[in-house]
């Protein structure tokens, strides 16, 4: 056997062992394929973009979880631009992480621009208006969003285990099948490398009165082979690479690229990932970096990333037509 299919088995045998919400899970599904299906009539281009963090529960009734870095900033601004550049966004977020648009009143309380005026003249003593000038981009951004929505562009899913979402990202990836090469993938979620199964979990809370607390972690398979050799083959496929060690992030992220197969790895170091990046692919290694002024009027990084990323799908997709 080799071991390509050694890995897809183990694949297999993660989703036998491993249980998700099935009622949301179908309903989900169900508007991703309706979404992909529209989006492949009339033959646009469509990204899905994972963001936030997973959630590992230490218990089947779980009160507990193990969480990882991510607030998924990353993900919802990407998000915004594959829509400025004309793409369809499957928005795959952990529960509670930044969205798309909304990511903007993150640093503030949105209550503080509305107001509630007392004025009777025309029979309405009261009325719940909104006082722009404390925040002048909210027009703007409104429009953007609503832009979005109304021309059916974004599909907002979200998660909140590592099971809920390996689970999505399967079913997502089949449905994008469709799409061939139209077809990108943008995973920028944190996703965890370990988990506990169910099997070995406590039924109940665990007690704090049983002493310290030992964990037993599993490492969750792969699953980017299965993405890329079955799942959605034909599809772009764009992954992140954090590391705090700048000494070994290049040879990670070749390595990646050389285990799994797919076209990119985005590679930044933690206290530099605002404002740097290296695109790193098979031929080269590109760095995109922001101007210092650029840092300091608080600009996306994720604006030139997109912009990258779009150009080499392009590139892509030309060369793989038939």
């Amino acid at each position: 056997m080799e071991a390509d299919d050694i890995d897809l088995d183990v694949v297999d045998l993660f989703f036998d062992d491993n249980d998700y919400n099935p009622k949301k899970y179908q309903d989900d599904i169900s508007k991703i394929q309706t979404f992909v299906a529209g989006h492949h009539a009339r033959m646009n281009k469509v990204v899905l973009v994972t963001s936030g963090g997973t959630a590992i529960p230490l218990e089947n009734q779980a009160v507990r979880f193990i969480e990882n870095f991510s607030g998924g900033k990353r993900g919802a601004a990407s998000a915004e631009y594959f829509l400025s550049e004309g793409y369809g966004v499957i928005f795959l977020y952990r529960q509670g992480s930044l969205r798309p648009y909304s990511r903007h009143f993150a640093g503030g309380n949105i209550l503080d621009v509305l107001e509630i005026r007392e004025d009777c003249k025309d029979g309405t003593c009261s009325q719940l208006q909104v006082d722009t000038t404390k925040m002048p981009s909210l027009m703007a951004i409104v429009e953007a969003y609503q832009t979005a929505k109304n021309s059916g562009r974004l599909l907002e899913v979200s998660y909140h285990s590592l099971v809920d979402y390996i689970a999505l990202l399967k079913a997502s990836s089949e449905a994008l099948h469709l799409l061939g090469s139209l077809a990108v993938f943008y995973l920028a979620a944190a996703v965890s490398d370990f988990y506990i199964p169910p099997s070995d979990m406590p039924k109940h809370k665990i007690q704090s009165t049983s002493g310290p607390l030992q964990l037993a972690l599993h490492q969750v398979p792969k699953f980017l082979r299965a993405l890329v050799s079955k799942w959605s083959p034909k599809a772009f496929v764009a992954t992140f690479k954090l590391e705090t060690d700048e000494a070994i992030l290049i040879d990670k992220a070749l390595g990646a690229l050389s285990k799994y197969g797919h076209q990119v790895v985005i590679a930044n170091i933690l206290h530099e990932r605002r404002y740097r990046v290296i695109i790193v692919t098979k031929e080269e290694q590109k760095e995109l970096l922001l101007s210092r002024a650029s840092q300091d009027q608080e600009h996306d990084i994720e604006r030139v990333i997109v912009r990258d990323i779009c150009i080499r799908h392009d590139q892509f997709h030309k060369g793989t037509e038939v």
